[in-house]
């Protein structure tokens, strides 16, 4: 690992997520110092599980980072996609050995708090990386020396710091990015997840080991073990108005049930077994928006949130955070035209990856002749082959 200069200008990364984590860590790898500030008086993750595909593996293996998490995560052999009207197998995607084998790198599925506390441990334990909570981003001014001074308050205090940098990496509601000209809000996409977990010797033995995806009208269920195959992620996502005053809200269990009226028998006993439920709008933010204003960038999903129909946004985040600190070596001069050079480099897959997850909003959701036609090309390709069509996500590193 890089030693850091303890007499330079900082990088400044706001926010304490997942990307914000990892692009303190691969920054402090290229040799600079970095404060990451965060507006929670703790860094906590809410929500439940989440993907990690060999592509996100592949940058967390630059951290070091495998081994520790190896022991929260889970390896599913399978994908297995069910309909949600007859409850028949449609397809097997095959994952476990096969994927890794293919691309060098497992696929596990974790939840969101294991994966973030590993990082923010190795962030807390690394010199060179400042942490510092209560602390949000309020304005930013340019200065004589091409560099910016960042306004924040933390606590009661408003402060400033000088820093080479900063990198705008809190979430879907980013404050960083009404300082990027041209750049639009979030937008709700018409569509909420139900989220809830539950002990994994509460449910069937069906749902034990692989990941599952149901698939029905306007709805689909996806579930897959997490916490080393202790617990059982679930998570329901519909077509459905918005009308909680926040973006996320204890939902009621009868109206995830109603969701399922019509679902097998299975699946309604498996969304009884949860006694809480959580509910989140859905939002995006057009990943072909800027990115870059001066010594600004944003980055995950404050530049591209998108929808979870490819289970992608954590691992664009951490490709982000990987790809960013490639173009911010310690030497770096010109760190505008770094900024830039990050975005046109990250942009397109970003954009392709956001798109392809509206492709599968639309998909996972046909009925009638369309849905016999999704149904009849995924029955007839091999378990291989379906996993093959995802090289081009799974295959990414950052060396490439």
């Amino acid at each position: 690992m890089t030693d850091t200069d303890q007499g330079a200008d900082p990088i400044v990364v706001a926010g304490g997520g997942i990307g914000g984590l990892c692009a303190a860590l691969a920054l402090q790898q290229q040799g600079h110092e970095v404060v990451l500030l965060e507006r929670a008086s703790e860094i906590s993750e809410v929500g439940a599980g989440l993907q990690l595909s060999p592509n996100a593996c592949s940058v967390l293996a630059g951290f070091g980072l495998l081994d520790a998490l190896e022991p929260y995560a889970h390896a599913p052999g399978n994908l297995r996609i069910w309909s949600g009207r007859s409850g028949r197998q449609i397809a097997r995607v095959e994952l476990g050995d096969f994927i890794r084998q293919r691309h060098k790198n497992p696929f596990w599925v974790i939840h969101r708090a294991d994966l973030q506390r590993v990082l923010l441990e190795r962030a807390q334990s690394t010199p060179g990386i400042t942490i510092r909570l209560s602390s949000d981003v309020k304005d930013l001014t340019a200065t004589p020396y091409d560099q910016l001074s960042c306004i924040f308050r933390e606590g009661d205090r408003t402060e400033s710091l000088t820093c080479k940098a900063l990198i705008g990496a809190d979430g879907v509601w980013s404050k960083t990015r009404q300082h990027v000209p041209g750049h639009k809000n979030a937008r709700f996409s018409g569509q909420v997840a139900y989220r809830a977990t539950v002990p994994i010797d509460q449910v069937d033995p069906k749902f034990a080991r692989d990941t599952g995806l149901w698939l029905h009208r306007d709805c689909h269920l996806v579930h897959y073990p997490i916490r080393g195959g202790r617990e059982l992620n679930i998570v329901v996502l519909a077509k459905e108005d918005w009308g909680d005053e926040t973006w996320s809200a204890e939902a009621d269990k009868e109206a995830v049930v109603r969701v399922f009226k019509d679902w097998p028998a299975e699946t309604r006993n498996l969304l009884n077994t949860p006694k809480q439920w959580l509910k989140w709008a859905l939002c995006s933010v057009d990943a072909s928006g800027p990115w870059s204003h001066g010594n600004l960038v944003l980055m995950g999903d404050a530049a591209h949130a998108m929808l979870p129909f490819m289970a992608q946004g954590a691992a664009m985040a951490i490709e982000d955070a990987a790809i960013l600190a490639k173009h911010l070596p310690k030497d770096v001069e010109n760190i505008p035209a770094a900024l830039r050079a990050f975005e046109r480099e990250r942009k397109p897959r970003a954009a392709r990856i956001q798109g392809i997850s509206f492709g599968n909003a639309r998909t996972f959701h046909f009925s009638g002749p369309m849905a016999f036609a999704r149904d009849s090309v995924l029955r007839l390709t091999k378990p291989r082959k379906l996993a093959e069509r995802f090289d081009h996500i799974y295959g990414w590193t950052p060396d490439q």
